[in-house]
């Protein structure tokens, strides 16, 4: 039994809202929350049953506290996720099991990669503080701080991983 779990679930259909269809929304929801719910649920179970304690790591996204044009589902499946990494860690704190968030930038992926070296992608990295797109590697250590020790007094918490974006003008 893992005493680590990492839930990294996401998908996106880039569409305005009012172009976005049932289906459409079911398919992100299902995909960045539910699975996120599923994957975390089951874990809980486990660590619970073992009596073991545990890290479990959503990736949700800034997305969850800010938003962007043509990925509402998105944003708000990433929304969901913050707020259910929230009620998880109040319910599993008496079993030691820590549940916490990241809440990674533009980290350049399958899923973005034509957005992010498009001219809209360029211009979106302007209004970037540090004017750079995220590597993967620079998750390593905020996942390592959640999945050790050295974050054990962290549960609920949110840690962003986005070079200052959040913190940018608007």
């Amino acid at each position: 039994m893992p005493d680590v779990v990492l839930s990294n679930a996401g998908t996106t259909i880039t569409k305005m809202a009012v172009d976005q269809t049932t289906q459409d929304f079911d398919d992100v929801i299902n995909a960045n929350l539910r699975g996120c719910w599923l994957v975390d649920t089951e874990a809980a179970r486990r660590l619970i049953a073992a009596q073991k304690p545990g890290s479990i790591i959503n990736t949700a996204s800034i997305l969850g506290e800010r938003v962007a044009a043509a990925v509402a589902p998105y944003s708000i499946s990433k929304a969901g996720v913050i707020q259910a990494t929230k009620a998880m860690a109040l319910e599993w704190a008496r079993h030691d099991i820590r549940v916490n968030a990241l809440l990674p930038g533009y980290v350049r992926t399958e899923l973005n990669g034509e957005f992010l070296d498009s001219e809209v992608g360029e211009k979106l990295r302007k209004r970037i503080p540090s004017r750079r797109f995220n590597e993967l590697t620079d998750l390593d250590g905020p996942v390592l701080l959640l999945a050790s020790d050295a974050g054990r007094a962290m549960s609920g918490a949110t840690v962003e991983v986005d070079s200052g974006h959040l913190v940018s003008g608007l």
